[in-house]
């Protein structure tokens, strides 16, 4: 199964934490779409979402990873599949031509909440070791982030790079 990530799920580390079978298949890119962290998330920040603008000089950078299908349930469950975020096929242009995935995106929003420092990490993680282009990424580093309520988190999720991380 082919999976877009645009989020936390395009550093390669923090995917197959959630699905070991995930293998690095392209980076893409998604038209008529705007990266924006504006996903209501449980934890009660701010997480990525791929908003249909249909505008066409709108775009969101991502990659495409081939995941086992019975991992699928796997990553339903940290995505919060059906409870903050849903799923589609899109289509995707890649180095190579067209490609179709499937993706998920948010069906909750709150633009007032802002990511915490850890997950802007593993979003900027994952565009760094992929290749993105420096303006995009440029754009994810503006992104203003928080400090977690609960600090022992932000160790947590950045252990999976051997080191601590440090955002904003």
């Amino acid at each position: 199964m082919l999976c877009f990530c645009y989020g936390s799920n395009m550093s390669q580390r923090r995917l197959q934490a959630r699905v070991p079978s995930a293998r690095f298949v392209a980076v893409a890119e998604l038209p008529t779409h705007r990266l924006r962290f504006h996903k209501a998330a449980m934890d009660g920040s701010a997480k990525c979402d791929a908003e249909e603008t249909g505008d066409p000089v709108d775009r969101v950078m991502g990659v495409v990873y081939e995941i086992a299908e019975n991992e699928k349930p796997d990553l339903d469950r940290h995505e919060a599949l059906g409870r903050g975020y849903d799923e589609k096929q899109v289509k995707l242009i890649t180095g190579e031509g067209a490609l179709g995935a499937w993706m998920y995106y948010a069906t909750r929003f709150n633009d007032s909440l802002k990511p915490f420092h850890w997950y802007k990490d593993h979003v900027l993680i994952g565009a760094r070791e992929n290749g993105l282009p420096a303006d995009y990424i440029a754009q994810i580093e503006a992104v203003i982030s928080i400090d977690d309520p609960r600090p022992g988190r932000h160790e947590r999720e950045l252990s999976i790079y051997g080191q601590q991380k440090s955002g904003n």
